[in-house]
């Protein structure tokens, strides 16, 4: 089935509201046979099989005879998890056209989804012998190899597609992933080079060169591919949205800002890349500039909530956290589920001393994200500042549980333990804290700094000292 249906003509959603009327009024109406295959497409391009189904059940009763919608009909059963039925409509028309290569190619699928890995890949070399267009093919073997977790079996016929189509961005994407899987960096860094020797002039194949040295954390040699990409062809928009994203993890925040204002003026205006903007001049703390890009990307995209969490990051830098804290709300109204977002309210609320408030979102974040120490020790001085010690080392030693080993908690029950007069109890936290990772006990002073006088603590310490 068709994958590009991001954008719908105005022409087609009249073909899908059609045949929705027909449905609601329970009346015929006639299309075309490749009005039927729009319409289907639409449906399971929308994750909406059970539509599909009902499409395509419409059009077999009007062209009963067509393979093509008895393809479509298996293709949406195996989505629908009816797999032996799809292997039977297939074997219809295998019956009916035994030459027709969408059998074959269609085996595949239904077995891959199966789990029948070994078998999904004999029928897609069956259909490599029939078809003429192979790289969608090599690249539906390589799903089946992934599949069955042989990734370097995958990336031998990930690279076989895209050596026939290089712009085939499903391979080159699965590829990247096998990368990460496998370690393989050299080799596919070698396989984009190859593109990039035998056509120079190629701006695909600097960008793919780009691509897979950006996998690598390779990020200066990922910037030379995209520079050369965008010299080559300097409308390539997703070149220059990558340099820039490249520049940002070198943390040359001004380049960044000119590879994705030259990426911004190729095309509509884009909230992302405005807000991608606006953060560039936050790590410059240019705050005006920053503030009015994350505008800009919430003018475009009212519900975008990393642009009102930006705005909200600029106030609170800036001590206004009243404000802040109206623009970290908004923020997760629109994405509630992000750690960050309410460990910045937290904070932000005990800077106006609404501790119940502050409490209340460490609590929420702690939910989210357990696994954030910082979560943890953050809420934590609120206790131990209101002198609530015992409230303070109980928290910590829920996270404790959590994560046994990190030592910055066992470092702070340590003080935390002390000053609740539990001698005993802090010593073992701090040799527990000192096996853990020695280093990390300047933190310990570095937060309490009345504690360094302690002549046990450092014998302790010493003890430990490599």
């Amino acid at each position: 089935m068709d994958d590009n249906f991001d954008e719908l003509s105005g022409e087609d959603m009249d073909l899908v509201n059609r045949f929705e009327q027909m449905l609601e009024t329970n009346t015929t109406f006639f299309f075309d046979l490749s009005d039927f295959e729009t319409i289907i497409d639409y449906y399971a391009n929308s994750f909406n099989y059970s539509q599909a189904l009902v499409a395509c059940n419409a059009g077999i009763a009007q062209y009963p005879f067509s393979t093509q919608l008895l393809i479509d009909k298996a293709q949406v059963l195996a989505m629908l998890g009816a797999f032996d039925e799809a292997l039977v409509l297939v074997e219809e028309v295998a019956q009916l056209e035994p030459d027709n290569e969408d059998v074959n190619l269609t085996k595949g699928i239904i077995f891959n989804q199966k789990g029948d890995f070994a078998l999904a890949i004999n029928c897609f070399k069956l259909a490599l012998e029939q078809s003429e267009v192979k790289d969608d093919i090599y690249f539906n073997i390589g799903l089946s190899y992934q599949s069955w977790g042989k990734f370097k079996a995958a990336m031998k016929y990930y690279k076989k597609s895209l050596r026939l189509n290089i712009q085939n961005e499903l391979a080159l994407q699965e590829l990247l992933y096998c990368l990460e899987i496998t370690g393989d960096g050299e080799g596919v860094v070698s396989f984009f080079q190859e593109f990039v020797d035998a056509d120079p002039y190629s701006s695909m194949a600097w960008f793919t060169l780009g691509l897979s040295q950006s996998r690598l954390g390779n990020y200066e040699q990922a910037v030379g591919a995209y520079e050369y990409a965008t010299l080559i062809k300097p409308d390539f928009a997703a070149a220059h949205v990558n340099l820039a994203n490249n520049f940002v993890y070198l943390g040359e925040f001004s380049k960044a800002i000119e590879a994705f204002q030259a990426a911004a003026a190729l095309d509509e205006p884009n909230a992302d890349i405005l807000c991608n903007i606006g953060e560039c001049y936050e790590k410059l703390s240019q705050w005006d500039l920053a503030h009015r890009y994350y505008q800009k990307a919430i003018d475009l995209a009212p519900e975008m909530d990393e642009a009102w969490f930006g705005i909200g990051i600029i106030l609170d830098l800036q001590g206004k956290w009243l404000e802040a804290v109206h623009y970290y709300r908004k923020a997760i109204s629109f994405f509630s589920d992000n750690s960050d977002y309410w460990l910045a309210l937290a904070a932000a609320e005990y800077q106006l001393g609404n501790i119940i408030s502050s409490v209340e979102a460490y609590e929420q974040a702690s939910i989210i994200a357990p696994e954030n120490k910082d979560i943890w020790l953050n809420w934590s001085i609120i206790l131990y500042e209101q002198g609530n010690y015992e409230g303070a080392i109980d928290l910590l030693m829920n996270a404790v549980e959590l994560q046994p080993d990190e030592s910055e908690l066992h470092y702070r029950l340590c003080a935390y333990s002390l000053a609740a007069g539990k001698y005993k109890q802090a010593y073992n936290y701090l040799e527990n804290a000192l096996i853990l990772n020695f280093d990390k006990h300047k933190l310990l002073f570095e937060f309490f700094p009345e504690l360094e006088s302690q002549r046990a603590l450092a014998r302790l310490i010493d003890q430990y000292r490599k």
